[in-house]
């Protein structure tokens, strides 16, 4: 058995998913120590500042599809990784982080690229040691396109839990990949108030929503910065993934149905018809 430990000063997204009350002075998050370790993320985004002291020596930069420059230029990846597992931002503190890079500096990839990142995903994770599994984190939105659907269903099938933004055009999600793909697990995004996000896509996609405005984490240059999106959403989920990995004996592709039903029921605002109201929560710590 591992002990409990309590971050003081933590995220609001960190604090919000460890206390079943809301408001705004809930700055602690509470977690078991054993903390994703033994498990792997993949982040599929704009690569990872892995030298950050953030990620203590825990992330990798291992490809790119998109161009010549293994690295970070943008920053929305290594933000990412860091809501996932950094030591300070993060949900899992002791995942290992790995960048596949298929997004340039301006966030832009082709679906050609993303296809073969989500390809190289899952041969790689045949030869990494992650004992209690691996997680994949796709903070990334394209037209509905039965090709990236295809490759998400992919990921999953090989025995890896996915989980996807589900958009930031205050649309129904179904209308865009892979947010649309019942096979992952589709994140919506709130606020501090516990009130949809304005920009969260909804609709009948979307598994669970999760902290996505003025979310703090890890930024390029060894930096911190807030941003806000879907995107971010994703990353507490998939954090939350590799967490429970790490804490229980458990099929990655039952991990959205029991982060769905570990989450808070009809406490948000905001939610339109035909999409849950469910708030994402850690659990008790042990």
């Amino acid at each position: 058995m591992h002990g409990a430990s309590t971050q003081k000063n933590a995220p609001w997204g960190l604090a919000r998913i460890s206390k079943k009350l809301p408001g705004k002075d809930h700055t602690t998050y509470t977690y078991d120590e054993s903390a994703g370790e033994g498990t792997c993320t993949y982040v599929l985004d704009t690569g990872i500042e892995v030298d950050h002291p953030e990620f203590e020596g825990r992330a990798r930069f291992v490809q790119n599809f998109v161009d010549n420059a293994d690295l970070d230029a943008n920053g929305h990846g290594t933000h990412i990784a860091g809501t996932i597992g950094s030591k300070t931002y993060g949900v899992a503190k002791k995942t290992q982080l790995f960048a596949v890079k298929v997004l340039n500096e301006y966030t832009a990839g082709q679906t050609s690229g993303i296809l073969a990142g989500i390809d190289f995903i899952v041969e790689d994770a045949t030869t990494r040691n992650c004992p209690k599994g691996i997680v994949v984190n796709m903070s990334v939105s394209v037209a509905s396109s039965p090709a990236i659907n295809a490759a998400a269903r992919y990921i999953v099938k090989s025995g890896y839990f996915l989980a996807v933004a589900a958009g930031n055009d205050d649309t129904d999600a179904s209308r865009v990949s892979p947010s649309n793909e019942p096979m992952a697990c589709t994140v919506g995004a709130t606020a501090q108030n516990d009130t949809r996000a304005s920009f969260s896509n909804y609709g009948v996609s979307v598994d669970v929503f999760a902290p996505g405005v003025d979310i703090k984490s890890t930024w390029i240059k060894g930096g911190v910065k807030l941003e806000s999106g879907t995107s971010m959403a994703t990353p507490h989920v998939t954090g939350l993934a590799a967490y429970l990995l790490g804490l229980k004996d458990i099929k990655a592709a039952e991990l959205c149905n029991l982060i769905a039903s570990m989450s808070l029921k009809d406490v948000m605002k905001g939610i339109p018809e035909n999409t849950v109201n469910l708030l994402i929560q850690k659990g008790e710590a042990m």
